[in-house]
């Protein structure tokens, strides 16, 4: 699938979402991360919408799978906390977000505490 075929179907599964159509953006997303698992964009939507159904597993699995563009690390670490949270693995998930926060520190951010 190229490019822009693969943007159609987001903006789509965007819509569904929007409009409370979450079932199909789901349907939508899955065909997106079994055609390319590396796809980050889908890959950070299909995790959101399973956590909503309680899919904790599926959606770090998802996540682990994914190459995440620099401009969605906030969800992905997000996402990832919240699946971890869910699974019961509190320690895991503090770590997890601790990393990302560290991602974030610089000689700018001295601001951001862990």
């Amino acid at each position: 699938m190229d490019r822009e075929s693969r943007q159609f179907l987001l903006t789509a599964v965007w819509l569904f979402m929007r409009h409370g159509r979450r079932e199909r953006a789901r349907n939508v997303c899955e065909a997106l991360v079994e055609a390319d698992s590396r796809d980050g964009v889908a890959a950070v939507a299909l995790a959101d919408l399973l956590l909503d159904y309680g899919e904790a597993a599926k959606a770090l699995e998802t996540l682990r799978n994914a190459d995440c563009p620099p401009s969605l690390e906030y969800a992905e670490a997000v996402l990832e906390t919240r699946a971890l949270k869910m699974l019961g693995k509190n320690d895991s998930a503090k770590a997890r977000w601790r990393r990302y926060l560290s991602s974030r520190k610089g000689n700018e951010r001295k601001w951001i505490t862990q």
